[in-house]
């Protein structure tokens, strides 16, 4: 004999068994959304809002702290753009704290990045007569682009106008004349290049001639210092001999006084040559004139 099943029994524990699962699920997903607290705050954009839907993130320095829960233009300004954020509880958000809008990845959909806030900076509070604390917007990423593309080329704008102004024709006609005179000393340098070599080559050895004549006349004003000396030393000499016989030599004090003047002669020449050893090539430099000459 075949037992009789409930079908309207097994039906309805079957729809509250999947109500259950369901509910759990939907339980356990959202447990944190309903267990965490939120606090509003708003915002003002001046750049587009492209991009940015409802339930977009909240960033904190990366960290997901919340959600765009409303978007719409400002009451009392066309030109911005007023955000309702949902931002957790304990966030610090602080009177210097920036909202930019950020763009993530190739993907196009944007979020609000907060930054800054300084950690001795005072916490943001509900300003009198407002609705919710206002956090400051800044510029976002593409529009400090634009305004760094925009300058770039206005530089490079003024920059070409300079120079088309620096170049004229006149200056275009300069700049043409130097470069042929240019090729033209290249030309004439490279013809006379052997002979350039050679009038290097004659210049080193005359230096080095010189240099050696110079060290060869240092050397030769100690030797005249010494025979100045020999030849004062033997006119002291005639000068004692001839001392008793001046009276009937007369020729012997006349030879004395002849060597003392050759031996200062000689003593000058030495003192000269010390000081300036290349008085031998060029001859003894002209006097200065004196006033009215």
């Amino acid at each position: 004999m075949e037992e009789k099943v409930n079908f309207a029994l097994v039906g309805a524990f079957v729809l509250v068994l999947s109500a259950a699962l369901i509910g759990g699920v939907l339980w356990l997903s959202s447990g944190k959304s309903y267990r965490t607290a939120y606090d509003t705050y708003q915002t003002y954009m001046q750049d587009s809002v492209a991009g940015l839907n409802l339930n977009a993130p909240v960033r904190y320095r990366g960290v997901e702290v919340g959600r765009v829960r409303k978007i719409t233009l400002a009451p009392d300004n066309v030109e911005q753009v007023q955000l309702t954020l949902a931002i957790e509880r304990g966030t610090p958000v602080k009177v210097d704290t920036v909202a930019v809008l950020q763009t993530q990845g190739l993907t196009g959909l944007a979020f609000v990045e907060l930054t800054g806030g300084s950690r001795d900076a005072p916490a943001l509070t509900k300003q009198p007569g407002a609705d919710y604390p206002v956090i400051k917007a800044g510029p976002s990423l593409m529009t400090r682009l634009d305004s760094a593309v925009t300058s770039l080329l206005t530089n490079l704008n003024k920059t070409s106008e300079n120079v088309n102004a620096l170049l004229d024709a006149d200056n275009r006609r300069a700049v043409k004349n130097t470069l042929a005179d240019l090729e033209k000393l290249s030309g004439t340098l490279a013809a006379r290049s052997r002979l350039i070599d050679s009038s290097i080559a004659d210049a080193a050895h005359t230096m080095k001639n010189t240099a050696r004549l110079t060290d060869e006349l240092t050397q030769l004003a100690p030797r005249i210092q010494r025979s100045a000396d020999a030849f004062n030393h033997m006119a002291e000499q005639l000068g004692h001999a001839g001392a008793g016989a001046s009276e009937t030599l007369p020729e012997i004090q006349q030879l004395v006084i002849q060597l003392r003047d050759l031996s200062g002669s000689l003593q000058r020449i030495s003192g000269q040559l010390e000081q300036n050893p290349s008085m031998l090539l060029y001859g003894k430099p002209a006097a200065k004139r004196g006033p009215g000459e």
